[in-house]
């Protein structure tokens, strides 16, 4: 077998199914992709050098198409099968991120692309958390979750087989590719019976919503996907415009001239209608987990920069019970942090992609660093956007999704070598993703 489909086609006839989907499923998605087609068209035509320089990174082709989304898994055979499933499309286990000291009973990675060209053709991701079995505090509730989560299958048996040929021969063809997304499509659908009692389910709930949302179904359904908008703000008064139930706080850093990291807002769970296995029948009732969120992307830091961006978060994390508006006093402690480019690079806070300038096309270039020779002009030096998760961000978008609820720091040590046993795989550094293609750039000159 020869004629394989690049797993980069597969990523991205798979996202724009999953987007089709969950927009059929939760229709507020379709408001949401609105919104930010709406907003990246105003900012672009407002900001011709922003144009300019996406283009030149080659992001603007994939704006509006790049998607993230997020799952949860109960098992560490279930991690295990989604790694080999999201292996089929070119899909990488990208950091380890530990929620539990933000009261939430999982700890994660992110399956992406990892390289440029890969990225440019379906910047699609998926946030991956597995439940922490142990952290449910209750013996007899932990035993029943894992006697719930060992009776179930989460990947249909034509998805397995395709993932099995996949590995044994190295790709699918056309047919098998396309086969394979409508089988892979199943694992992520929502499903309205529950696999429990309405008694089991509320025990679990009380236990923690998440751990509800992971255990009584029937498998890890998406619960949310996110577009990309170049100004999150006006995305967010939009939402509000439009009488969309938005968070009243953005997750991440403050609006800056220079964005950097990640910056995320969503609105609010939806409550569905569930059917509980009780007795001979079936009950009604009701369930909250899937929502719609956006995010905006800025630039990539090196550990110095997260070091100082976890600092001046910490600072104002700790006064948030504090009088005074939120948003205004982040806005403040963020001050210190550099709010242009030149400086980032200089201090070595964030990462650069190096190329020569225009002018110099051909010609030799003198010796010296990449600073000395971006600043006598000689060379370019464009952001590297961020393209990992937050795990603060992450655990307030899930928090205000599960009305706030169980926010306490959950006592438990990281624990990333028992989640790569379990994934079966070491989960890559994203400093060193970044490092490589910033010397990689250099290298190039």
């Amino acid at each position: 077998m020869t004629n394989f489909i690049p797993p980069d086609e597969i990523r991205l006839v798979f996202s724009d199914a999953m987007s089709a989907m969950y927009r059929a499923e939760v229709p507020l998605y379709g408001d949401l992709l609105d919104i930010v087609a709406t907003t990246n068209a105003r900012a672009l035509d407002a900001d011709p050098a922003l144009r300019a320089s996406l283009a030149a990174r080659g992001e603007l082709g994939r704006l509006n198409a790049e998607r993230h989304g997020a799952i949860r898994v109960g098992t560490p055979a279930e991690l295990s099968l989604v790694r080999r499933l999201f292996a089929v499309m070119g899909l990488h286990p990208v950091g380890y991120y530990d929620l539990a000291a933000a009261g939430l009973p999982v700890h994660s990675t992110a399956f992406r692309p990892i390289d440029n060209d890969a990225l440019s053709r379906c910047a699609f991701r998926i946030f991956c958390s597995l439940l922490r079995i142990d952290l449910i505090a209750d013996a007899d509730l932990r035993e029943k979750a894992r006697i719930i989560l060992a009776g179930r299958q989460i990947v249909t048996d034509g998805a397995l087989h395709f993932i099995e040929k996949f590995e044994q021969y190295g790709g699918l063809s056309s047919e098998d590719a396309e086969s394979f997304v409508l089988q892979a499509l199943e694992t992520f659908r929502w499903h309205g019976d529950a696999l429990v009692d309405h008694a089991t389910y509320d025990a679990f709930n009380a236990a923690h919503r998440l751990v509800a949302d992971i255990v009584c179904f029937r498998g890890p359904h998406i619960n949310h996907l996110t577009p990309r908008t170049l100004d999150i703000d006006a995305a967010q008064a939009e939402m509000i415009a439009r009488g969309i139930r938005a968070k009243s706080v953005i997750e991440g850093p403050p609006r800056r001239a220079a964005p950097i990291l990640l910056r995320q807002t969503s609105f609010q769970a939806l409550e569905e209608p569930i059917r509980f296995r009780d007795g001979d029948g079936a009950s009604a009732g009701a369930h909250t987990a899937r929502f719609g969120e956006i995010e905006q992307r800025g630039i990539a830091l090196t550990p110095r920069g997260h070091d100082l961006y976890d600092a001046i978060l910490a600072e104002v994390e700790a006064a948030r019970a504090d009088a005074g508006d939120y948003p205004a006093r982040l806005a403040a402690a963020f001050a210190r942090f550099p709010d242009d480019p030149a400086i980032l690079r200089t201090e070595g806070l964030a990462y650069f992609h190096y190329a020569r300038d225009a002018s110099r096309e051909g010609k030799p270039l003198p010796s010296g660093s990449p600073d000395e020779l971006v600043d006598a002009g000689l060379l370019t030096a464009t952001p590297i956007t961020y393209e990992d998760f937050l795990p603060v961000s992450a655990a307030g978008i899930f928090r205000s999704n599960l009305s706030d609820a169980n926010e306490e720091r959950l006592s438990a040590r990281s624990s990333q070598s028992e989640f790569e046993a379990a994934l079966g795989a070491t989960c890559l550094d994203p400093f060193g993703l970044y490092l490589a293609q910033e010397e990689a750039s250099i290298e190039a000159l």
